[in-house]
């Protein structure tokens, strides 16, 4: 396996992680933003009101999105698979 290889193995590997954790990240910052205005805005300053709204935004995602991520990833994974047999010679 030569360097090149290598790289574009790697290169693929961070695509995909970015891939899949950036809808989850996003939703996790711009509803972490908006709890945060709104708390600025009325002086409220609970701590579980930033975390639960977050966990439902997530879970949402997940729900809307899993079968997309689970279906990508399983897709690297079978292309990783399948250059074993490559890799091995």
């Amino acid at each position: 396996m030569s360097l090149g290889e290598i790289t574009t193995l790697l290169r693929g590997a961070i695509l995909e992680v970015l891939l899949l954790s950036s809808p989850l990240l996003i939703t996790a910052l711009v509803v972490g933003l908006v709890v945060a205005i709104l708390q600025a805005t009325t002086s409220i300053q609970e701590q579980t009101l930033s975390f639960v709204p977050k966990i439902i935004a997530i879970l949402c995602v997940l729900a809307f999105l899993g079968t997309w991520m689970f279906s990508s990833l399983r897709e690297y994974t079978l292309q990783l698979f399948q250059m074993i047999p490559s890799v091995a010679k």
